[in-house]
Parts: C-alpha cells; sequence; structure tokens
C-alpha cells in the first residue's frame, strides 16, 4: 500500500513542497484536490523535503490536499496507434480522438553512448535549395534555426517536413499560439503528411510548466521508432519558450540565477533533449531540427548562446530567407562530395560570388563608381536571391546544381568563375 501525505508545506506558482520519505528525483506523484487529481513532477530533494512541479499548474490545488507517490517516472504510451494523432504536452489527447493506454515508455531517458554511434553519412534531402547546396542536413544531426519573433520559421519546418526524405514526423510545439496549432495541423493534414506525424502541442493558454514536457515526450517517441528501423525527423518549436519555462520554475524555487536570470543548469538542460539525435546501428535514426528565437536578435542571449556550443551548426532565418553568412551545416561535407561531382564547386563558388556582391552593394550605396565587374556582381547577386535564396523555391538538388550553373553561365564568361576546367567542360551550358 503506498503511503499518503495529507498535508502540502508550500505552494509557490506551480511548485508544491511536501515532506516525505523514500522518494526518487523525477518520481511522478498524484495531487487529490476537491476538482480531481493532478499529476506532479519530483524536480528536488533536500533531507526529507520534496519539491514537486504540478504539470497543470497549482490552480485549485491547498494546503490540506492529499499526495500520493507513483513509484514512477512520467511515462507516454507509444504504438502505431499515435500516428496521425495531436496531444497535449504531458500526452493527453488533443484531437478529442481517445485516451491510448498500453505500451508505455519512460521519457527523458539518457541519450546513447557517443562511442557507440553510427557516423552520420546519408543526406535528408528537403527541396529547398539553401539547405539541399549549400548548407546540407544530415541523417541524425542536430541543427538550431536561429530566428526572430515574426519570420516564418514555422512555416520553414512546416515545408522541411512536408519534403525532407524521411520515415515519420514528430512535432513538438511549445508555448504556440493556437493559429500557429492549427496552421502546423492543416497544413500536414491537406499535404497528406498527417499519417506519418505525431503532434504534441503545448499552446500559450496552457499551463507553462506543461511545455517542459514536449521535448522529452516528442523524442521519447522518436527512439522508439528509431529502434523499431525509422528514419524520425523531430522538429521543436520554440525551444527559447522551452528555457524561460525553465528559468520561471529555478525562479519559483529561489535558485541563484546565472546569466540574464536563467537557470545555471540550461546547458545541461539543453543538451540532454539535443543529443538524442542519434543514427542506431542496424536500425532508424533521429534527426533534430529545433527553432531557437533570439530575443532582440542576440545571438548572444543565453539560450542561442548555449545552443551553439551543442549544436551541429544553425540555420539562420533572416528577412524571410536562410542567410548563406552564418548559416552552417558542420557535417555536410560528410554527404556533399558523395551527391554529384559539381556540388561542393557550385557552394563554394557561388557564396564566394555572393559576398563580392554584397561588399559592392555596400560600395554602392557608398556612392563608389560602378565598374563593369562589380555590375556583374549585382546581376547575379538579384539572380541568386530570386532563385536559390527565396524559400518559395521548391526544387530538386540536381535541379538547383543546374540553375546555378545557368545563373553563372548568364552573367559571367567561363574563365571569370574560376571554376577547374574539367567542371566547366562537364556542366557549363552549352549555347
Amino acid at each position: 500500500m503506498q503511503k499518503v501525505y495529507s498535508q502540502i508545506l508550500q505552494i509557490a506558482g506551480d511548485v508544491i513542497i511536501v515532506e516525505a520519505d523514500d522518494v526518487g528525483y523525477k518520481e511522478l506523484a498524484e495531487i487529490r484536490t476537491k476538482a480531481g487529481i493532478s499529476l506532479a513532477q519530483v524536480i528536488r530533494l533536500s533531507d526529507k523535503k520534496v519539491s514537486l512541479q504540478v504539470l497543470a499548474g497549482s490552480r485549485g490545488i491547498s494546503t490540506n490536499d492529499q499526495v500520493r507517490f507513483l513509484k514512477r517516472s512520467i511515462q507516454v504510451s507509444c504504438s502505431e496507434d499515435l500516428l496521425g494523432r495531436t496531444f497535449t504536452g504531458n500526452g493527453d489527447p488533443r484531437d478529442n480522438g481517445p485516451a491510448l493506454t498500453g505500451n508505455f515508455i519512460d521519457i527523458g531517458g539518457p541519450s546513447v553512448n557517443p562511442a557507440k554511434r553510427v557516423v552520420p553519412k546519408n543526406m535528408i534531402r528537403t527541396g529547398i535549395p539553401m539547405i539541399d547546396v549549400f548548407n546540407s542536413l544530415v541523417e541524425s544531426q542536430k541543427l538550431p534555426i536561429f530566428s526572430v519573433a515574426g519570420e516564418p520559421y514555422n512555416e520553414l519546418l512546416a515545408r522541411i517536413a512536408l519534403q525532407a526524405e524521411v520515415d515519420m514526423i514528430i512535432l513538438g510545439g511549445m508555448g504556440l499560439k493556437y493559429d500557429d496549432y492549427l496552421f502546423f495541423r492543416d497544413t500536414f493534414e491537406e499535404q497528406g503528411v498527417l499519417s506519418r506525424s505525431i503532434l504534441f502541442v503545448h499552446t500559450a493558454a496552457d499551463p507553462t510548466v506543461e511545455s517542459l514536457l514536449v521535448p522529452d515526450m516528442s523524442l521519447a517517441v522518436a527512439e522508439k521508432f528509431a529502434l523499431d528501423g525509422k528514419k524520425v525527423l523531430v522538429l521543436l518549436t520554440d525551444m527559447t519558450n522551452f528555457s524561460d519555462a525553465l528559468k520561471e520554475i529555478a525562479i519559483t524555487m529561489e535558485q541563484i540565477p546565472s546569466n540574464r536570470g536563467y537557470p545555471g543548469d540550461l546547458y545541461s538542460q539543453l543538451a540532454s533533449r539535443y543529443e538524442k539525435a542519434v543514427d542506431f546501428q542496424g536500425a532508424g535514426s533521429i534527426t533534430i531540427l529545433a527553432v531557437t528565437t533570439m530575443p532582440g536578435d542576440d545571438v548572444t542571449h543565453p539560450v542561442p548562446d548555449n545552443t551553439g556550443y551543442i549544436t551541429e551548426g544553425q540555420f539562420y532565418l533572416r528577412d524571410g530567407h536562410i542567410e548563406p553568412f552564418g548559416s552552417l551545416s558542420r557535417l555536410k561535407q560528410q554527404v556533399n562530395g558523395e551527391t554529384r561531382s559539381d556540388h561542393r564547386t557550385i557552394m563554394d563558388r557561388m557564396i564566394q560570388l555572393f559576398a563580392d556582391y554584397r561588399s559592392t552593394v555596400e560600395k554602392k550605396s557608398m556612392g563608389f563608381a560602378m565598374s563593369s565587374w562589380d555590375q556583374k556582381l549585382l546581376d547575379y547577386g538579384k539572380r541568386f536571391e530570386d532563385e536559390l535564396m527565396d524559400l518559395s523555391v521548391n526544387i530538386p538538388l540536381e535541379e538547383a546544381l543546374d540553375r546555378g550553373w545557368k545563373i553563372l553561365s548568364d552573367i559571367f564568361e567561363p574563365t571569370e568563375t574560376g571554376i577547374k576546367k574539367s567542371l566547366l567542360d562537364e556542366y557549363w551550358p552549352k549555347r
């Protein structure tokens, strides 16, 4: 018979404190209130004092409510029945479908030992030239999308979900506006990918602490399907909302704040989620793309700053397109040498010319006279922005490479490109 504790010592925000024995870290507990049962998770142990985070918020809880510890951590049901469904941050159905029972797995487990991981070597095609050509996404990679409020990062995630060559999609939404949640759901349904997708969505109207469960729910399910042989793409938005929820709990618990009030373990909290990206030997894989909004477009903000040390590059989404400078896939060299013989050359040379174009734009704005070469660079930059950078461009990798050659041949002479003769002979468009 499990012991019931009938006195809550303190209620602070969404954290309650009870005095209890034989309790484990991250253990789940039930709180019986007049309105029903609330679930809470142990987040700190100090002698006999146990701090619990109430998952649905502490509203309606009083100090004489009963607390019972369940001797297990938070779990999520995981089976094929999840496909096509939408759930809240704590795993309850959001789509008015039946609750799932059975096949429960723990969430928030450890990541795979790095020594046992397969070296990433397979490209995930997205149909987006600024990714496929210039910063290839690699299976089992972990990449953030750095952006600011107002940029179309959710639209970018949805498009990647529709076009990425993977077996299934898991979307974890944290602090989403209800319109954004409907956008994802309706887009997935209309484009036919909902049947191979699972959505865990925390909206801005839900209890803040519930957003903390979304990444763990998403990644636990992804790991189970990956072990069964599936190539899983996990999309998370927005990790800054997740971090702000961590900050809120830390303040409630009166932890000594670190940089800008965030908890001192922010790096570890983020890393424990991102490090779930893995390619399993003889099975499937988990690839993670996660939006990180930067308050004030400040890359030194604690969330993007810590994220940059964990992940394998980043995409910068600015002014409605993926910025060529600053965006980086550190694993692209693992795959772009295996696609087409001209891939690396086109990638390198077009970016070099685009950098020259940006310098020429600055010269022009300062009133310098434009040479014929400067004019070519201005023409080239406009073509590059319209035909490759624009997020509406949706073409396969090979067509994007051919388009790159077409842009170069329309503006420059072959000798002006700095490309070696063997590639010019093979790929330069014939007049």
